[in-house]
């Protein structure tokens, strides 16, 4: 059986069911299932079948792979039945204009639960680690239709060592937010944050991400695009909630190297990063006074008291904190950019 023949099948199906959420998420899947140059074939077919089955293909891949201010009316010419009028990707991440025939008005004529689709209401925000040491973080959004019914919730999971990239996602129950201990954020950061991830991913040839990650990524997508406010780049207040600062001489202009190492990751504190930070960033690219060495194995202690006391964590600063004054005295282990900042310095 054909794709083409197994996508009407389960659309009579979906018919039945009058679920927007289960037919958005059963176009995302196949959305990801047909390869690049077969989704143009595919939606000239739907659009010259003209069933219902076919028209609601047609609406589903639409809803959940583009909004309507990413289109412009197609070039004059294109011929497709009535009510099934051909709209032009104009967005870079619509890809090579495999969704140039998906028909802009084919809801119109189904039912009126069709048109719920991609209509949705966000109704709150949380980020936050999903494993102890932050090396991928959470970020959910739950959702509901306009009409009120079907909340669901949507969890991204971001890889902070991969520099920020969404590896995963999934669309739940409300009630899966319980059992992920993220704390509450404005909507609109969290969604940022979910397109800069999936941007992000775009951009990396190969990066390594899950098997179900395609399936859903339309659907991540659509959600975080129609929460209203967002925040593009998202910012990561967590650094501004650090209030532990120890009450020493040099512990703010450490501090501030700290901040300069975490940069937008700041949940991913783990044993090797706290190696990566002492034993090596540091003396390859900080310029720091006496008293900034001296205060820095007190601001790092505290800044892991912060990011959750994990005693692997704080055995590794124990271990590694003792060798910072002899590497930062080491001028060997200086980068270019520090020995060129000293050199101008010292002038």
């Amino acid at each position: 059986m054909s794709t083409f023949t197994t996508a009407l099948a389960q659309a009579h199906d979906l018919l039945r069911w009058q679920s927007p959420l289960r037919t958005e998420l059963w176009a995302a899947r196949l959305t990801a299932d047909l390869e690049p140059d077969e989704m143009a074939p595919f939606l000239r077919r739907a659009a010259k079948d003209g069933s219902a089955e076919a028209r609601l293909t047609l609406a589903a891949i639409s809803a959940v792979n583009v909004t309507a201010d990413m289109y412009r009316p197609a070039d004059e010419g294109t011929s497709l039945p009535p009510g099934h009028e051909a709209v032009q990707p104009v967005a870079e991440d619509a890809g090579a204009g495999a969704y140039a025939l998906t028909g802009k008005n084919v809801a119109e004529t189904l039912p009126g639960w069709v048109r719920r689709m991609g209509h949705v209401t966000c109704e709150g925000g949380w980020y936050g680690k999903a494993d102890p040491y932050g090396e991928q973080v959470l970020a959910a959004l739950s959702f509901r239709y306009e009409n009120g019914k079907e909340p669901h919730l949507l969890v991204v999971g971001i890889d902070q060592a991969s520099g920020g990239l969404a590896v995963d996602a999934v669309v739940e129950e409300v009630k899966f937010l319980d059992d992920l201990g993220l704390r509450a954020e404005e909507p609109g950061a969290v969604a940022g944050r979910v397109l800069d991830a999936f941007e992000l991913g775009d951009r990396i040839m190969g990066a390594v991400v899950a098997d179900t990650l395609a399936a859903v990524r339309p659907v991540a997508i659509s959600r975080a695009r129609a929460v209203p406010d967002l925040v593009r780049p998202a910012p990561d207040d967590t650094m501004s909630r650090f209030d532990e600062l120890p009450d020493q001489p040099g512990a703010r202009e450490a501090f501030e190297k700290l901040a300069e190492f975490v940069g937008d990751r700041p949940l991913w504190w783990s044993p090797g990063r706290v190696t990566q930070f002492l034993t090596s960033w540091l003396p390859r690219e900080a310029i720091l006074s006496e008293a900034g060495i001296a205060a820095m194995p007190d601001v790092v202690r505290a800044w892991s008291r912060f990011s959750g006391a994990h005693p692997a964590v704080l055995a590794q600063v124990e271990a590694d904190a003792p060798r910072l004054p002899a590497l930062m005295a080491d001028d060997s282990l200086a980068g270019l950019g520090k020995r060129i900042a000293q050199a101008q310095r010292d002038r």
